[in-house]
Order: structure tokens, then sequence, then C-alpha cells
């Protein structure tokens, strides 16, 4: 893998991030699959070589199935071995309220078990995750505070890479997932203070993984009880309200469980549930 085409500020700022891991003797990366944990993965193993990184998969209901095998690939691409760390925060009532601070409690969670389960039984010296530069400005991060309790590492954000780098990085490395959309956790899709369940949960898989076989790459079913909310690309939705898709994607979304689909003209919304919460209107 090379860096040898990043723009000259993409690659001090990576010279900074290895430099800064340079020390370590293990370094575990709480890994998702997602590109910003990717790249992360990828610098740390060009950094201290494949042997001396980890990376730990947090699975739990939340994590939906094709995600998880996609986190397996890009792994397996960069060479670096991954365990995955069962989580429980579905046992946690302050998760199961599923308030703004939900993150927290997820996060916490599997920095907990990290830190008891596997830091020692894989010798590691430190434990980093993918927070960048963007998201460590956003005030719709709560997981952040749970890092900060478990002293985990946040290289991407201290070495001043926001989405866009992170994105020309991966890139630069040919991972596998340099170009795929944003997948948060399946929990993001419920409603703040609704509860979250494994049941919902389930429903908003079986609808999302249907609904990408119909070719929507890009999209969130926002659960609301009876109601399916799809939010897709904007230029995907001409398409999505003429049949055939149309009536494709109702029967998918009611053979997961709902009895109605409302498509939300606004398109893609990230911290949908949570920025009017916390104050931020989305622009």
């Amino acid at each position: 893998m090379s860096v040898t085409a990043l723009q000259p500020d993409d690659r001090r700022a990576v010279d900074a991030l290895q430099q800064s891991l340079a020390g370590t003797a293990r370094l575990g990366v709480a890994f998702s699959g997602g590109v910003d944990s990717s790249v992360l993965l990828a610098l740390a193993a060009d950094a201290l070589g494949p042997g001396r990184v980890l990376a730990l998969l947090g699975v739990s209901p939340s994590l939906a199935a094709d995600e998880r095998e996609a986190a397996h690939r890009v792994a397996a691409h960069v060479g670096v071995p991954v365990v995955e760390v069962e989580t429980a925060e579905g046992d946690r009532p302050e998760y199961r309220r599923n308030g703004p601070d939900r993150c927290f409690h997820c996060k916490d969670e599997l920095f907990a078990r990290i830190s008891s389960d596997v830091v020692s039984r894989y010798g590691l010296t430190a434990v980093a995750y993918g927070e960048n530069a963007d998201d460590a400005r956003r005030p719709d991060r709560p997981g952040a505070r749970a890092a900060t309790a478990h002293a985990v590492l946040r290289p991407l954000a201290d070495a001043g890479l926001d989405k866009a780098a992170v994105r020309r990085v991966a890139r630069a490395y040919a991972l596998p997932c340099a170009d795929k959309p944003a997948a948060p956790c399946l929990a993001s899709r419920i409603p703040h203070h609704s509860e979250v369940s494994p049941e919902k949960l389930a429903q908003v898989e079986r609808a999302e993984a249907g609904l990408r076989r119909l070719g929507l790459a890009d999209l969130r079913v926002r659960h609301h009880g009876a109601v399916a909310r799809l939010e897709v690309a904007v230029e995907d939705l001409p398409a999505l309200v003429s049949d055939p898709l149309r009536e494709q994607a109702l029967q998918v979304v009611r053979a997961a469980g709902f009895r109605f689909l409302a498509v939300d003209l606004a398109g893609i919304q990230s911290g949908a549930f949570t920025l009017p919460l916390v104050g931020v209107r989305e622009g």
C-alpha cells in the first residue's frame, strides 16, 4: 500500500499520525469496517507492521450482518487479524431508553469489554478508534466521552484528518470501503426515547438489506412503529417513487414487518434524530 499520491497537507497529517503511534508496541483498533476506522487500521498497520495491530470488531444486534462481513473483508485487505468482541449494550437500561446519549452507553460498553477481555489477552499497549477531525467538532457524538473515560486514542482527529481527507487516504490505499456510504449502527434508525429492542433492530436490518438488493446503495430505514420512513440519496428519489422500484420497495418493507412505507423528500440526513435534541439544525 502507498500514499505517495496524497496531497502535501494529507501527507503531513498521515506522517504526524504514524509518528504518534511509533512508540506503541501493540495497538488495538476499535474497528467497524467503515472508512474512518479502516483508514486508521491501514495507517497503523503501515506504521507498526500488521503483526502489531489488531482489529477489534464489536458484535451485537446493532451490527448488521452485511456490515460484519464487509468489515472482515477490509481487515483481510489490510492484512490485520480481527478479534470479534461480543458486546451487551442491550442489557443496559440507559442504552435501551435511547436518549441522545445512547452512543455513550454503546461505546462505553465496547471500550469496557475491550479493557476487561482483550487488552491483557492480546498484550495490547494502547487502543484507538476512528473519530475524525469533523466528528470531534460535532455536538452529537457522546461516544467521544466514553473514549476519554477509557483513555482510547483518536489519532485521526489529533492529526487533523477530516472526513474528506480520510476519503482521500482510503482511495490512496485502495481500501475496499473507500467510497462506501456512511453506515451508522442500526440503533441510530430508532427515534430517541423510543426503546431500542432486538426486534426493532432486526426489522430495520431486514428492510435495509432488501432495499440494497434492489440497487439502493445509500439509505436509512427510520423506525416509526408501523411506519418505515425511508431516506435515500436525492438522485434516487425519482426511481424510488416510480414502478417497478416503488412496488418492489413496498414489498420489501412490508416483508420486514412494517405496514407502511414513507419516503422522506429531504434525502439522507446524518444525525436526523440527535442534532435537533442538542440544539443544532441540520444544513
